[in-house]
């Protein structure tokens, strides 16, 4: 990012920034929404109080002492010396928002990258909670969200921010400008991703989805109307989303916010035409549920891109995230056995993994900026959250389920998370309940 919490902002673009902020958990909602509808009905109520309980715990514990990681205040963080470079990886602030400078009246940008991160790590905690629907139990998400908020995400976001290590490739290595990342790409997106991989390993499969013999048994989603409400949802939340972080983060000028909105929208146009058409080739008829999940990646690939790239760019940047994005989920669940009903590693791990690649091929570099080094930085930290983060969160995740399970019983899963966690169900005038499970 080019920006830096030391960047000037005038009030005028505080003003729009903040308002574009009040309208980024509509992505949230979006999202939250969309998981519920792609697990089963007698999860529903449990999959969208569990979204709600996961974005209150990841808001308090990254005020609480994520924020001292992430790092985005005036104190030097922890640095390494490597061949006579500074390794900046992680940030060392007061705890509580002691160093983000929020009574300071002179400076404008600092609560608005506090709450713009605040609102990032509240999405990048309900992808995983998407993936482990049906299945895994709300506490267990719940202590999961405090290391995603609490290390996970502190450590990317300062990474790609100003002072962190992945950004200073530029500066340090002459690759580029450093790496690049509009709008938290690689914190949310990709993290969010990475962490639903994780938690789909250590859960595993839903009971029945991968029998014995025979194919993977389809496990549709209960409500494709909260699928395509959600998508439309997040469509609002993004573009607020995309134009608030290249204000905040890339100090762009105001000129170019309907240009990133734009973008964002051509993304997503372009990615659930391109799914729409695959789907209609593969199955004969076109899928719902993957067309949502590619105007979602869409919107995905965007966060990295849009704000970067010009619309010609973005339009081809979509419509490849739409044409990966089904192939993707059938690979990952008919060749890896992986169950994931939201489909999150998929749309926001490896898509996002494209979105970051994008940035490097196609976005604006200033004059002399040679794009190799670009394309080699963005790789770089790539394959720090591939590499590094990864094993990490795998192993943080393994090492809390062996502490609080992260998988129901068998009889939870057959009487449904919400009668086994709530006592009721959220349609309690239907039968939702069959007997799959008893072959």
């Amino acid at each position: 990012m080019t920006g830096g919490s030391g960047a000037t902002l005038s009030e005028t673009a505080y003003g729009l920034a903040f308002g574009l902020l009040l309208l980024t958990p509509l992505a949230i909602a979006g999202v939250a929404l969309m998981n519920t509808g792609l697990g089963r009905s007698r999860s529903a109520a449990q999959s969208l109080l569990g979204s709600l309980l996961i974005v209150a715990v990841a808001v308090l514990v990254f005020c609480v002492f994520g924020s001292s990681f992430a790092g985005f205040g005036s104190h030097a963080g922890a640095s390494l010396m490597i061949a006579g470079k500074a390794w900046d990886w992680v940030g060392h602030e007061p705890i509580l928002l002691g160093g983000a400078g929020l009574q300071d009246p002179t400076t404008l940008r600092a609560p608005l990258m506090v709450l713009l991160q605040v609102l990032s790590v509240g999405l990048a905690a309900i992808i995983p909670w998407g993936s482990g629907a049906d299945r895994w139990r709300t506490p267990a998400a719940c202590i999961a969200t405090v290391a995603t908020a609490g290390v996970l995400f502190p450590l990317v976001a300062h990474w790609v921010t100003g002072a962190g290590w992945l950004a200073q490739l530029g500066a340090n290595f002459g690759l580029g400008v450093g790496f690049l990342d509009a709008g938290s790409g690689a914190s949310v997106q990709v993290l969010g991703g990475l962490t639903a991989l994780c938690v789909v390993w250590i859960a595993g499969p839903r009971r029945g989805k991968f029998p014995k013999s025979g194919v993977s048994t389809a496990i549709p989603g209960h409500h494709v109307i909260f699928v395509l409400l959600g998508c439309l949802l997040a469509l609002a939340g993004w573009l607020a989303w995309n134009a608030a972080s290249a204000l905040i983060f890339l100090s762009a000028p105001l000129s170019t916010v309907a240009g990133t909105a734009l973008n964002t929208l051509l993304s997503a146009s372009a990615a659930v035409l391109a799914t729409f058409f695959i789907t209609r080739a593969r199955f004969g008829k076109p899928d719902a549920s993957l067309c949502a999940n590619g105007w979602l990646a869409g919107l995905v690939v965007s966060s990295a891109a849009g704000a970067l790239v010009s619309p010609g760019a973005a339009i081809f940047i979509g419509c490849v995230a739409g044409v990966i994005t089904p192939v993707l989920v059938e690979v990952l669940e008919l060749g890896l056995s992986l169950d994931d009903p939201s489909g999150g590693v998929a749309v926001h791990g490896v898509v996002g993994i494209w979105g970051l690649l994008a940035v490097g091929l196609f976005g604006r570099l200033p004059a002399g900026v040679g794009r190799a080094g670009q394309v080699l930085a963005q790789t770089i930290g790539i394959s720090a959250l591939i590499g590094l983060v990864f094993p990490l969160t795998y192993l943080l995740f393994w090492l809390l389920d062996k502490r609080v399970a992260f998988r129901v019983d068998r009889d939870g899963e057959r009487l449904g998370m919400d009668l086994h966690e709530l006592g009721g169900g959220a349609y309690p005038e239907f039968v939702v309940h069959r007997d799959e499970f008893q072959r």
